[in-house]
């Protein structure tokens, strides 16, 4: 545990070196939001489109019960790696000061998550199997509608701080 402190630490002096020029526009946790919502959906969008593109090669991935479109197997490999890490972020840097217990915090995460997966699933199969957007911009426009989704849901339900 000390660890992961260690890295929070490190990663919020980095952020408040950059939020200094923004203090007057925003709000600090908004933009520790902004920040590592920004840095781990970079990650997800460039993992998405390694895996789309050079992992499953744009084919179907069948696993034996199922097949997955490339563009959906892509998103859940993509977002097997990023939402640790996501969790990681709101815990520790975004959201620190939550009164709910850590096993509160990480069941709430998980529905939010679970309810963020299906904006991605639905949203990514309207794009691309019936308005016919590419893969990779369609996972953006997508991203977008969850980011709102997950930081109203994160800020008011899972990481939520008493009133002062």
């Amino acid at each position: 545990m000390k660890f992961l402190q260690f890295v929070a630490d490190g990663i919020e002096k980095l952020i408040h070196f950059f939020y200094l020029p923004f203090r007057k526009f925003i709000p600090e946790q908004t933009f520790k939001y902004a920040a590592t919502g920004g840095a781990n959906t970079t990650l997800d969008i460039i993992l998405y489109f390694i895996f789309y593109n050079f992992v499953l090669e744009k084919q179907n991935f069948d696993i034996g019960i199922y097949v997955f479109s490339p563009h959906i197997a892509a998103f859940f490999l993509s977002f097997s790696i990023t939402f640790p890490i996501g969790f990681f972020f709101a815990k520790f840097i975004s959201f620190p000061g939550s009164y709910l217990k850590k096993r509160i915090q990480l069941l709430r995460y998980g529905m939010t998550v679970f309810i963020s997966i299906l904006i991605n699933y639905v949203f990514l199969k309207f794009f691309v199997e019936y308005i016919g957007i590419y893969p990779t911009p369609s996972k953006m426009l997508t991203t977008v509608i969850a980011i709102l989704f997950s930081y109203f849901s994160q800020k008011h339900f899972t990481f939520k701080m008493e009133k002062e």
